[in-house]
């Protein structure tokens, strides 16, 4: 089968062509089937194998179905005469197809041929028309002179039928000169209207006929200079009645009228003239749009500023206070005059009394801006801040019911920005600080100089000291930020900082006046006469300063609260200082009592009580000023007296001035040491009575005292103590007891005993040295900062072996 249709194939191809051949009766056809046959002979199309290809398989593949049996041979000469059929009738199909395709392309090609014919043509006449304009060119430079007497004929036929009005414009002009010399605003727009619809007609047919020369164009401007000048002097008219409207208004309101209706005029004439030059290209007069409306509020603003720029008073003293009294009443007036008579005298869509407001607001911005680069004192800023935030909203202001329904205050701008204000804010608080700062310093030289009085200091009506110092202190800090909240609460939380900054830097101030007051009374102990009840006093001071920071830290915002790190810092410095005042009052009696506790634990003191006895009436006398101490720093003082008495009582009885040489002198030493004792506890005790309440709350309380006395019983059991056997153990309470008491200590305890052998004494340090206990709560140490003097006994301490 294959070699059947490769043997046809070439004959089929063959007779298609010349069947075609034989179809084609154009000679182009003809031309384009002898390109065909030689393409085809050159080479074979791709889609054409490709075709080729499919077409045998599909061959193939039907011819092995077909004839699959011998005997199916026989109707093989049907089946070729049927493919015969079926080839010619594709033949023919492609046939007259590309013999349409040829009879297209012949047409167009014969299209062609036209056109390029025709342009060959155009082509010569237009070579030969160039060539006659460029001979020609020398005739047409002499219509140039017709063409300038065509222009200047034009221009003189527009100057004779403009001649009647020409002939007229300078008498309108000193006619309407003279009507707005005598304010007859409406008749002298009219005619100044005239001049303008004259000249502008005029220069629009000086303009449709040609551009004018430059000499003509300027002696038509001379000529009509007379109607620029009266727009000109119309309009400085219109400004000064707008200018002066209210006024006009409240004594006759026909000129206001009358210039707004001007400026209405006007604006509807360029509104004219705008939509047709935009519409039609139109011709647009010189000088418009004129804008008067635009021109009208702005006077308006002028104006307003103006008003608010003659109210200006000198600021200095009260000053201030009246300029913005002044701003009020001018202000309120001037809204009412527009809300009741001009608003009456203007269109509606001017909404005069809103803009007016608006207007006010904006110029009395700028002014209050201007006030705030000045030179302020705290009181002037206070006053621009309570008027700014407060009066000017208030409905005696902007809130008037009578103008609420024309402005909304959330449209309105802040009357002072927020960086202004923010700005004048810090400005007030630096100006007020600066203020507290002096008059707490004067305030603290007058306190120093009370000091040096013969006066004591004042009691309240609990009996305790007071000075003038912390109400002073006090009363200007509340008044200060009782004035700032009524600015804002931002502004009070401002001031409260800020008086807390300056309170920590008077406590160190009046700590310092303290120091060098307790200095300049040690070079002259009997000066000043009060110095006692004046420290006192200053307690009474800190207390009461200290008090005053809880009160002003509540008054702050509780996020203010949050942040700040003030009042505990301020309480810790307050603290500080009271007990630095505590223990100056502690020293002074320490002084006092020094001479009598030099004799303490002689053997002039063992069979003499007036030592012990002066010591207690010494502090007696002090705790009676300590009565007017308030709480807790009586409580203070009276542990600080006692632990201070204990101490010293201890380190008189640990520098050896005794040593018992027998038991009838340690039972005796033990026995005035349990005396001295008991009389110091019921010293203390019967002077905490009167403090009851605090006695029981505070620390210092009974429990406290029977430690410090017990200390010196404990002393006491030990001198007392018979047999050295059971030494170890009660040196083993006392160390339990007293944690902080050394070796040394101990060993001079043992020294004063007088009859402990070496032996006992190695064999107390070796328990010691075993032995450790921690430090009871609260325990304050006594015998830390005691010094013992070198032992008079020499002999080697066991704790480790002699070199």
């Amino acid at each position: 089968m294959q070699k059947l249709i490769a043997s046809l194939r070439p004959h089929l191809k063959k007779n298609w062509l010349q069947e075609l051949s034989s179809d084609t009766s154009s000679s182009s056809s003809r031309t384009m089937l002898a390109g065909m046959k030689a393409d085809m002979q050159e080479e074979v199309w791709p889609e054409l194998e490709k075709a080729e290809r499919l077409a045998r398989g599909a061959a193939l593949k039907w011819a092995s179905g077909i004839f699959y049996h011998p005997d199916q041979l026989e109707q093989l000469s049907h089946y070729r005469k049927r493919e015969s059929q079926r080839t010619s009738s594709i033949q023919s199909r492609l046939k007259s197809a590309v013999q349409s395709y040829l009879e297209g392309v012949g047409a167009g090609l014969a299209q062609l041929h036209l056109a390029m014919d025709d342009i060959q043509e155009m082509t010569c006449k237009m070579k030969e028309i160039h060539k006659e304009c460029r001979d020609n060119t020398t005739g047409f430079q002499s219509l140039e002179c017709i063409r300038d007497c065509s222009s200047e004929y034009k221009q003189l036929s527009v100057a004779i039928q403009n001649l009647p009005r020409l002939y007229s414009v300078p008498a309108m002009v000193m006619e309407t000169k003279q009507l707005i010399d005598s304010k007859h605003l409406l008749e002298a727009h009219a005619r100044l209207m005239e001049l303008e619809t004259w000249r502008d007609d005029i220069y629009w047919q000086l303009q449709q006929r040609g551009p004018p020369s430059p000499e003509t164009e300027e002696m038509f401007l001379r000529y009509f200079a007379g109607v620029q000048t009266l727009e000109k002097t119309l309009a400085k008219t219109l400004w000064e009645v707008i200018d002066c409207g209210l006024a006009l208004v409240r004594e006759d309101p026909t000129l206001f009228v009358s210039a707004v209706r001007i400026i209405e005029r006007e604006e509807s004439i360029d509104q004219a003239l705008l939509e047709n030059s935009e519409a039609n290209s139109y011709f647009l007069p010189p000088g418009r749009p004129k804008n008067w409306r635009s021109m009208f509020f702005n006077t308006i603003e002028k104006s307003v500023n103006q008003r608010l720029r003659e109210t200006y008073i000198s600021i200095r003293g009260q000053g201030l206070a009246k300029h913005l009294a002044s701003l009020q009443t001018i202000i309120m007036n001037d809204l009412a005059t527009v809300q009741h008579l001009l608003e009456q005298c203007c269109p509606p869509h001017y909404h005069l009394t809103h803009t007016y407001l608006h207007i006010i607001h904006k110029c009395l911005s700028a002014h209050l801006q201007q006030v705030i680069n000045w030179d302020l004192e705290s009181s002037e800023i206070f006053t621009l801040l309570n008027w700014s935030l407060h009066v000017y909203y208030s409905p005696e202001m902007i809130q008037n019911p009578d103008l609420c329904s024309e402005v909304d205050i959330d449209d309105l701008a802040p009357l002072i920005s927020n960086d202004a204000l923010e700005q004048l804010q810090t400005k007030y608080i630096n100006t007020v600080r600066y203020s507290v700062s002096e008059w707490m310093q004067k305030a603290l030289e007058v306190e120093v100089m009370d000091w040096q009085g013969d006066q004591e200091p004042e009691t309240d009506h609990e009996g305790f000291y007071q000075t003038s110092i912390a109400t002073i202190v006090i009363q200007m800090l509340e008044e200060n930020i009782r004035v700032a909240l009524v600015i804002s609460e931002s502004l009070r939380d401002q001031m409260i900082a800020m008086g807390l900054c300056e309170l920590e830097t008077f406590v160190s101030r009046f700590r310092s006046a303290l120091v060098e007051y307790v200095e300049q009374h040690q070079k002259d102990r009997k000066c000043p006469k009060n110095f006692l009840q004046f420290l006192l006093a200053a307690i009474n001071s800190f207390v009461s300063l200290r008090s005053a920071v809880d009160s002003l830290h509540q008054q702050q915002n509780p996020r203010v609260q949050c942040q700040s790190s003030y009042p505990p810092f301020l309480k810790g410095t307050l603290e500080e200082a009271t007990r630095k005042v505590c223990q100056l009052v502690t020293d002074e009696l320490l002084q006092e009592i020094q001479p009598y506790c030099l004799h303490l634990l002689c053997r002039s003191w063992l069979f003499n009580c007036d030592f012990i006895d002066s010591i207690c009436r010494t502090i007696d006398q002090h705790f009676t000023f300590y009565q007017h101490v308030r709480e807790p720093y009586f409580q203070v003082l009276v542990t600080e007296v006692q632990w201070s008495l204990v101490v010293e009582y201890v380190r008189a009885f640990m520098q050896k001035r005794m040593v018992c040489r027998s038991a009838e002198e340690r039972s005796q030493l033990s026995d005035r040491m349990s005396h001295d004792a008991l009389q110091i506890k019921e010293l203390f005790h019967r002077r905490g009575i009167g403090r009851e309440s605090g006695w029981c709350q505070c620390l210092q309380g009974p429990k406290t005292c029977e430690r410090l006395t017990g200390v010196l019983n404990s002393l006491a059991e030990i001198i007392r103590l018979k047999d050295n056997t059971v030494m170890s153990l009660k040196l083993d309470r006392l160390f339990c007891k007293y944690p902080d008491i050394s070796e040394e200590q101990v060993l001079m305890l043992l020294e004063i005993r007088g009859d402990v052998p070496k032996d006992v004494r190695s064999s107390v340090l070796q328990a010691l040295e075993q032995s450790a206990h921690p430090f009871p709560q609260g325990y304050r140490p006594i015998f830390k900062d005691i010094d013992v003097p070198p032992s008079s006994m020499p002999f080697c301490i066991p704790t480790i072996k002699c070199a």
